[in-house]
């Protein structure tokens, strides 16, 4: 469910007054914050805001197509690796088995002859 009309989008309280003082100086600096859930405003449109991920700040330009949307969605939390393929899973397999020749045999790596 979303926020109602009445109310607004929910910016934090400090990181709009940074936003509005940057603003009235027309000075553009990184602003810092931990605030993931607030909503981009047009008033943010042109800063750049350095957005905590959880581990470290993600530097995000803000454009016009980015209002309306919260600050989290652009800067991920959890970074994709890929899937494993079947090469890789073939390499693992291969690393895991016994190696060839040390069977009963023998150990000279020629096949035992048939009786």
């Amino acid at each position: 469910m979303g926020r109602s009309l009445k109310k607004g989008p929910f910016v934090d309280t400090p990181l709009l007054e940074k936003i509005e003082a940057m603003n009235r100086t027309a000075e553009k600096k990184v602003i810092k914050t931990w605030s993931r859930r607030s909503t981009v405003i047009p008033e943010m449109v042109g800063h750049t805001l350095a957005v905590h991920n959880g581990k470290k700040f993600i530097p995000v330009y803000v454009t016009e197509n980015m209002v309306g949307h919260k600050l989290g969605e652009f800067a991920p939390t959890r970074i994709f690796k890929g899937h494993t393929t079947k090469v890789a899973e073939r390499a693992a397999a291969a690393a895991s088995a016994p190696p060839a020749g040390g069977g009963p045999g023998g150990g000279s790596g020629a096949p035992a002859a048939k009786s």
